[in-house]
């Protein structure tokens, strides 16, 4: 597996090391599988997150591909192995998982399987989940110094995922508080157009014998008023509206918030995408955040009638480009008066997950935001 106990330590703290920096509970599952697969030198590895109705949550696998796994079919039910797996204090360790009496079989696709060594992740009494490895890529199976390694690794990953489950409450705490907010603006914004519609329409009306000509201008600032509160009720329900990032990710849900704020304004709103690998969970809702805000920007400010969304991949990262043909602004003196256009919190999203944001704009050209993220 090393080359001695110095790189066999440095591994081993790399991998800890990974674990502790991730903040998405998908992303610490995958960290530990991989690291996991990678320190004790195993051909497969999986982890299953129980839920309460005898199935997983979530099962994630390392060392089967993408095509290999759909063919395998459902997510596994907490049986046999698995189940035990769960419901155990430390490690099991078997030559040949297939003759142990608890073993009930696997689907057609699934790959052979003979050695095994598992072990469930705790904090305290609750399970958090559990951790199988099979097929060692050397002879002779799982050995006890690979069973204390995965002990040391199951109580980091119990740190790690019970570190991510509270980030994760946090940030849907926050999101709550940001939906209740919009919430209250909406209704804000829109009883000051409702109430404007209404005194411009009784203005129409007590016009209309005496001056046509008056209430025919009132009527046409009744048309635009209700236009305006139209576009506020659109832009507000596409905000409220529960993003997909996490079951469809990235790609799809920024393309169909675009095809719905394609439809819902006069601004022709464009999306593209070339070579987008996924990415970590923190960039992705990172760079869609940044792709709302710079889209609200163009389409409620920047009297816009093209916006063009570009996401493409830059090296092991990806770069978001949102450019308009508005009417643009000054970067600096935005800046001195205040004024920030939701500038400030583009670039605090960017830098919060190690990416980089530039504004490019100057009067009458147009605005173009641009957000690099690392990857990883």
């Amino acid at each position: 597996m090393d080359n001695g106990p110095r790189s066999g330590l440095a591994a081993v703290s790399t991998a800890l090391l990974a674990m502790s920096r991730r903040l998405e509970v998908r992303d610490v599952l995958r960290t530990i599988v991989v690291s996991a697969r990678e320190l004790l030198d195993a051909r497969y590895a999986a982890l299953g997150v129980p839920d309460d109705h005898g199935g997983f949550a979530q099962f994630v696998v390392d060392g089967i591909s993408e095509d290999q796994w759909r063919r395998i079919g459902p997510l596994p039910r907490q049986h046999g192995i698995l189940a035990a797996m769960l419901h155990r204090e430390g490690a099991e360790r078997l030559s040949d998982v297939r003759n142990d009496p608890r073993f009930e079989g696997w689907p057609a696709a699934h790959p052979e399987m003979s050695d095994f060594l598992g072990r469930p992740i705790r904090d305290g009494e609750e399970t958090l989940g559990a951790l199988f490895l099979a097929n060692k890529r050397v002879p002779g199976g799982f050995t006890e110094e690979d069973e204390e390694l995965l002990g040391l690794l199951a109580q980091h990953a119990a740190i790690a995922l019970t570190n991510a489950r509270l980030y994760e409450r946090s940030r849907e705490l926050t999101i709550s508080e940001e939906r209740s907010r919009l919430a209250h603006e909406l209704h804000d914004a829109v009883a000051q157009k409702l109430f404007s519609l209404r005194l411009t329409a009784q203005a129409a009306a007590a016009l209309v014998d005496r001056d046509p000509a008056r209430a025919k201008e009132e009527l046409h600032e009744v048309a635009a008023l209700a236009a305006e509160a139209a576009d506020e009720l659109r832009a507000a329900v596409t905000e409220l509206r529960p993003a997909g990032l996490d079951e469809d990710g990235l790609v799809p849900t920024l393309r169909g918030q675009v095809r719905v704020l394609d439809r819902a304004h006069t601004a022709h709103v464009t999306f593209t995408c070339d070579g987008i690998r996924a990415l970590p969970a923190s960039q992705e809702e990172a760079l869609l955040r940044v792709a709302q805000e710079a889209l609200h920007n163009a389409l409620r400010h920047a009297d816009a009638d093209r916006v063009e969304v570009v996401l493409a991949r830059r090296g092991p990262g990806a770069v978001l480009t949102v450019a308009d043909n508005g009417r643009g602004f000054d970067p600096r003196a935005v800046r001195a008066a205040g004024r920030h256009l939701g500038l400030v919190s583009m670039r605090d999203r960017a830098g919060g997950v190690g990416g980089r944001l530039t504004v490019h704009s100057a009067p009458g050209k147009g605005t173009t935001i641009e957000m690099e993220v690392p990857g990883g």
